[in-house]
């Protein structure tokens, strides 16, 4: 295991940017001791598609997106991620 160095003490954010882009984060920290975190709050990043379905199909998700109270395209993606959750 190597001496690791000591972080210094940043002014700003701007400064510790510089200092990331110069320096090598494994100088500075144990990465074996490091762990997987989830930012479960942060919003994720969307993909716009071309999806091409039925008109009566559109209406029906139409009806009953409005009968819930929702976007359609909100419905759809509620539909998309149970679908994907019991596949």
């Amino acid at each position: 295991m190597k001496d690791l160095k000591q972080l210094p003490e940043f002014k700003n954010e701007s400064e510790e940017a510089t200092f990331w882009d110069e320096h090598d984060v494994t100088d500075y920290f144990d990465m074996q001791k490091a762990k997987p975190v989830r930012f479960s709050n942060l919003k994720k990043t969307t993909k716009s598609i071309s999806l091409r379905l039925p008109v009566d199909m559109i209406e029906e998700l139409k009806v009953k997106a409005n009968a819930m109270d929702v976007p359609y395209q909100s419905l759809i993606k509620i539909f998309l991620t149970n679908a994907l959750k019991t596949a």
